[in-house]
């Protein structure tokens, strides 16, 4: 302790270097460093960083500048090694720097070169352990001791009788008024309470921090022996003040610093924000409160009233009944708790605990709308243009403010539209970024509920360490789009799934990248010609048929694709009923799964709407669907009856007379009296020929023979046979009296109730939709229209011997809980009810099964009076009649 005294700050009667430790983004500090440069005038200040960026420090004046932002450094030939040190408003470190600026003092970063540091990550002799969990200051912010690591805060703390290190140093720094008298005093005394510290702990299991120091010291000396000892300011940890000021020899710090690895490095000033402040692991800073701190540091007075003052804002702008009434409560209430706890002034604890009771009423739900938004907040800084960035960022930067596609730190959705040539960029931006690995954007589900090709629905938030990936990217060229090229021939050259192929190709036609798809494609034709295993060509079919919906609205030509589609459908058509065969449950159930992903592949093939008049019968599964009642209609839609919000480009349901199930002797898959099909019609979008012509048809033709030997077959297991009924139906292949007998036949006394339990699973079970969207639940409103099949499944579940009852039971279960609770509400009274007299409604040249035979154009016109009202048509007079009786 005698040694390291005489060289404390000053304000105890002693000259030399200013040494002004702080704690990293602490505001407290932050307002005592600024006092004491002010009193001081130091012409030198030396601030706790990487040297590497002092040619940068000017930029940080810059008025395009606007915290908080980052210092970003980099090894050059790895860009993924790299190390931020972040700047706030309220951080010590960035005030020390905007007072040097501004008075004309040269300052300088003085910390250990970055160039050693970044060699030296992930060198276990020289990382510390628990970097991940570093505190506010730095330093590691759980346990007085991790083995021998030492929290320097929760040792002052525990001294002071408080269990709260936070707490402790809110009452002490944070929440007291700036010293009046002596503006060095609070230095000289954490200085003081430092160097105990150190005496008792030494390093406090910090290896690395007796080489920094040594590197400090360097660059101390080197200042005071160009400005002078009483003109130098350093601002650094508070940890460190001891350390600096131990008289050393320029000997044994060089020993220290002597044969450290290094690198060559680069180094900027990048945006960041307060929720990446907020966070302890990654490139965080561990502050837990950002937006609060914020506060403390910029309120010119009273910050709790205008703290409150904000929180009501926040909540009445979201619609919370909120008065200026319940801002003087709140105020009150908080003051009343720092009172009780014997806190000098409100801090965030007391604060929130008054929202919660005055404002929230005892709730929690706007306590967590205050925390996100202001507590922590959604900040984020901006640099000057100026700053040194990669070609590969400056491209990106350029793209960003031509498309309007501004980076923010909150999340928000995006809706594209790509007939509009802007959203069609944006959306080929984003994708590209996605594929180098920058996942700016996310795809989402859209918010309107739209199906449609022509649509895209973005989930977009900027991170800080995006910077690093696009950096990382940099290595692939020089733009968005030659980087992007670049890396999916590389991906396609290294690839060996043919899933991953798959996966890749759509990726490019998304992102549109023309010089890369042809070496994609070839790749793509030699995976698929050498796999002949069935389940992965059938997890590579979808990418590939989703991709060729892309070339009517993204205007990509997709012939080739369509060829390799067709040729891979083929194979999968010749190796799934063998494989489909001896199958366990669980096998079962997985190869369900291929089958419904390669139903819905083939079905937006081009020109898969029409069948053959030769397709009529395939071992003993006969098609009785008449002619002209349309097919491929999707699952739960009414054989005949085209589905709703299906938009152009894929194969969806048909219309009578519009490409779906032709009558024979028909043209297969054209409308009588002209070409082209509808959207969503079963062919592709008017005005453009699809790939592949009659290839396709031959494709769905074949596609159902496979169905129809698979709902056939004895040794293929009960769900997939039922499910392949299912489809055929659903497709309008199946007639509903087939329909019917195989299901009598999967549900007779002799077939055991476990494998016809399995089977009604399969049948009435809906497909897995695409990319985990939940499932297809219209098997319930199959047996809602059709009880002559729930007579069917009641009469064999009244016949389930008792003891087997138990084993078909989770199967079951399963099945209908997957309805909606209207739906099942219906089945039960139907059930309750018996069935109707007749059983169901048979299938009739007039009419479709469950529906009525024709149509009352009474009650039909009935409806035209309100609709030409709504759709503003008409206005209304006195004398309208409205309803069936007009």
């Amino acid at each position: 302790m005698e040694g390291l005294l005489p060289r404390l700050p000053r304000g105890v009667g002693v000259t030399g270097p200013l040494l002004l430790g702080v704690r990293h983004h602490g505001p407290g500090s932050a307002r005592a460093v600024r006092a004491a440069l002010d009193a001081a005038r130091p012409t030198a200040v030396l601030i706790e960083g990487p040297p590497e960026a002092d040619a940068l420090l000017p930029l940080a004046a810059d008025p395009a500048t606007r915290p908080p932002v980052a210092l970003l450094t980099h090894a050059g030939d790895e860009p993924g090694r790299a190390a931020f040190w972040p700047f706030a408003a309220f951080s010590p470190e960035w005030v020390a720097l905007r007072w040097a600026l501004d008075h004309g003092a040269a300052v300088r970063f003085a910390d250990l070169p970055a160039a050693h540091s970044l060699a030296m990550m992930g060198d276990p002799t020289w990382s510390d352990e628990d970097d991940e969990d570093t505190g506010d200051d730095g330093e590691p912010a759980a346990d007085l001791r991790r083995g021998l690591r030492v929290d320097p805060l929760a040792a002052l703390a525990d001294a002071a009788g408080y269990d709260d290190a936070e707490r402790w140093w809110e009452d002490v720094v944070e929440h007291r008024p700036s010293h009046a008298g002596d503006p060095f005093a609070p230095f000289a005394a954490v200085a003081e309470a430092m160097a105990a510290l150190r005496e008792t702990y030494g390093h406090g299991g910090h290896a690395r921090d007796p080489v920094r120091e040594a590197y400090m010291r360097l660059r101390l000396r080197a200042a005071r022996k160009e400005h002078g000892d009483d003109a130098v300011a350093f601002v650094c940890g508070a940890w460190h003040v001891p350390a600096l000021a131990a008289k050393t020899t320029v000997a044994a710090d060089r020993a220290l610093l002597k044969g450290l690895p290094k690198v060559r490095t680069e180094t900027t000033w990048v945006p960041w924000t307060h929720r990446r402040l907020a966070r302890r692991s990654g490139y965080g800073a561990g502050v837990a409160a950002p937006g609060w701190y914020a506060h403390l540091f910029a309120a010119p007075d009273r910050p709790v009233e205008r703290w409150l003052t904000k929180v009501a804002g926040l909540l009445r702008d979201e619609d919370h009944p909120v008065s200026s009434a319940h801002v003087i409560e709140a105020v009150r209430l908080a003051g009343s708790l720092a009172a009780m706890r014997g806190r000098p002034l409100a801090g965030l604890t007391e604060t929130t605990d008054a929202v919660r009771a005055v404002m929230g009423d005892g709730s929690d739900v706007p306590l967590a709308l205050v925390h996100d938004r202001l507590v922590v907040g959604d900040v984020l800084g901006e640099v000057p243009d100026d700053a040194p960035a990669l070609p590969l960022q400056r491209d990106l930067t350029r793209l960003q403010r031509s498309l309007r596609l501004k980076p923010e730190a909150a999340e928000r959705d995006l809706d594209l539209d790509l007939r509009k040539d802007t959203d069609a960029a944006r959306s080929r931006l984003l994708h590209r970024l996605r594929l180098l690995g920058v996942d700016w954007g996310v795809p989402a589900a859209s918010r309107t509920g739209s199906t449609g090709t022509f649509r895209e629905s973005w989930r977009l938030s900027w991170e800080p360490e995006l910077h690093v990936r696009v950096a990382e990217a940099g290595v692939w060229g020089t733009t968005v789009l030659s980087a992007a090229t670049a890396k999916a021939r590389a991906e396609a050259a290294a690839a060996t799934a043919l899933a991953g192929v798959t996966a890749l190709a759509e990726r490019c036609l998304l992102a549109r990248l023309p010089e890369a798809l042809p070496v994609v494609m070839r790749a793509l034709a030699d995976r698929a010609a050498l796999d002949t295993d069935v389940g992965r060509l059938a997890q590579a079919l979808p990418a590939l048929a989703r991709s060729l919906r892309y070339g009517d609205v993204r205007a990509t030509d997709t012939a080739a694709l369509a060829e390799v589609a067709t040729g891979l459908a083929r194979r999968i058509f010749v190796g799934l009923p063998p494989a489909c065969t001896g199958l366990d449950a669980d096998a079962a159930d997985e190869m369900r799964g291929h089958v419904d992903a390669v139903h819905t592949a083939v079905r937006l093939l081009p020109h898969t709407g029409g069948t053959t008049a030769d397709d009529s019968t395939t071992d003993g599964v006969t098609d009785r669907t008449p002619a002209g009642t349309g097919g491929t209609a999707t699952d739960g839609a009414a054989p005949g009856r085209a589905p709703a919000g299906d938009s152009g480009g894929g194969s969806g349901g048909t219309t009578p007379g519009t490409g779906g199930t032709a009558a024979p002797g028909a043209a297969s898959g054209s409308a009588p009296g002209g070409s082209g099909a509808a959207p969503g019609s079963g062919g592709t979008a008017v005005g453009r020929a699809a790939p592949g012509g009659a290839a396709g048809d031959d494709t769905a033709a074949g596609w159902a023979a496979v169905l129809r030997r698979l709902a056939g077959r004895d040794t293929v297991a009960g769900t997939i046979r039922g499910r392949a009924a299912r489809l055929l139906l659903d497709d309008g292949r199946l007639a509903e009296d087939e329909a019917g007998r195989l299901m009598g036949l999967a549900l007779s006394p002799g077939t055991p109730p476990v494998d016809a339990a399995a089977w009604l699973e399969g049948f009435l079970a809906g497909a897995t939709g695409p990319a985990g969207r939940g499932r297809d639940r219209s098997g319930g409103m199959l047996l809602v229209h059709d009880e002559r099949l729930l007579a069917l499944v009641d009469a064999w579940l009244a016949a389930v011997p008792a003891e087997a009852f138990t084993d078909v039971l989770p199967l079951l279960r399963r099945t209908f809980s997957a309805y909606e609770p209207g739906v099942r509400r219906t089945l039960g009274e139907l059930v309750r009810r018996g069935p109707a007299a007749g059983g169901g409604a048979a299938l009739t040249a007039a009419g479709t099964p469950g529906f009525g035979a024709g149509h009352d154009a009474a009650r039909a016109d009935g409806v035209l009076p309100v609709l030409e009202l709504l759709l503003g048509r008409r206005q209304p007079t006195d004398d309208d009649l409205v309803g069936v009786g007009r």
